[in-house]
């Protein structure tokens, strides 16, 4: 399974499918993260936490635990 904690920079994935339960996937729905949705990945910090993504026009922060739950191709 591919998630978004292991795409690259410069990357353009589409979600799959959001992992996860109750309140944790309702947020990352809620950044417009869903099943079928282009993400592009700009840069990551330093340390590789956060991640920043393009996600329908707008750009995102995400952290690797949130990143590992959105599985993609």
């Amino acid at each position: 399974m591919k998630t978004l904690k292991t795409a690259e920079v410069g990357d353009t994935v589409t979600v799959v499918k959001l992992h996860g339960e109750g309140a944790v996937k309702r947020r990352i729905m809620d950044m417009g993260i869903t099943r079928g949705v282009e993400v592009k990945i700009r840069k990551a910090a330093p340390l590789g936490d956060p991640v920043e993504v393009t996600v329908r026009g707008y750009e995102l922060s995400i952290r690797k635990a949130d990143a590992e739950l959105i599985e993609i191709e």
